[in-house]
């Protein structure tokens, strides 16, 4: 297996820088189930935060692109199912994905409430406001 970093991820799906973009497809092109890419928790954040704040990506097409890694399988996601799960509830209820992952990751550590300053994140099950 063979980790993937946020930058790689970030040149792929932008395309934008074209050398490193060409070897990211590279990379990217020659994972298979058998030698997949591994996706942490800490580079999928960051790249989230990379695709909408540098890139002003939408929520709905950053949702939908993420979607579509996890169907990959050449591609190891950590904790596959939290962020699957964490997809499904960002669509539901109009929260940014790095929210939601982060209830269902406290959710699947047996945390009963996740606290929160966030007055966006509060709409989504388990997740309160400080008050």
């Amino acid at each position: 297996m063979i980790g993937l970093d946020a930058n790689v991820l970030v040149r792929y799906l932008a395309a934008d820088e074209p050398n490193q973009s060409q070897q990211s497809r590279r990379l990217m092109e020659s994972l298979t189930p058998d030698e997949p890419g591994h996706i942490s928790l800490v580079a999928l954040v960051e790249t989230l935060w990379v695709l909408k704040h540098h890139y002003h990506t939408p929520r709905d097409q950053i949702l939908g692109v993420i979607g579509g890694l996890l169907d990959v399988p050449s591609l190891v996601f950590q904790c596959a199912d939290e962020v699957h799960q964490a997809i499904q509830l960002s669509q539901r209820f109009g929260i940014d994905l790095p929210d939601a992952l982060v209830a269902c990751l406290d959710a699947g550590a047996g945390c009963d409430t996740t606290m929160t300053f966030d007055r966006r994140a509060i709409r989504l099950p388990g997740v309160r406001l400080i008050q």
